[in-house]
């Protein structure tokens, strides 16, 4: 199963890698990054990605721009889009929603919350 994990935060890469890393190192899992809204649309059409997981806010494309975007790419699912965001906004909340976002989380991520809802979109990940 590929994700694509988009945050310009540098730190929430290896904070992916270090949480899933028996997934990874199973092959149950690979993670695909990108630290823009931009980049991850580059990253999108070759990828194979079946969810992605991206921060609102963002310099540049904001992640609900992006996923107004995904949207119109891919208006068939997958990849199911779960935004990301360190506000409790209720606004952007149902913007995301209105734009097709499949969850909503907030930050700091809650990993086993976040593990229990990737089954919901995607193949079930055994964990130890």
């Amino acid at each position: 199963m590929k994700i694509l994990v988009i945050d310009d935060e540098l730190p929430i890469q290896r904070l992916f890698e270090q949480r899933f890393r028996y997934e990874i190192s199973r092959g149950n899992l690979e993670l695909i990054f990108a630290r823009s809204g931009e980049e991850a649309l580059t990253k999108l059409p070759d990828a194979s990605v079946v969810l992605i997981l991206s921060d609102i806010n963002m310099p540049g494309m904001s992640g609900l721009e992006l996923l107004r975007q995904i949207r119109i790419l891919y208006p068939q699912r997958p990849p199911a889009v779960v935004m990301i965001t360190a506000y409790s906004d209720e606004q952007k909340r149902r913007q995301a929603a209105l734009y097709g976002a499949d969850d909503f989380l907030t930050k700091p991520l809650n990993f086993t919350l976040l593990r229990d809802r990737l089954t919901d979109y995607t193949t079930p990940i055994k964990t130890p």
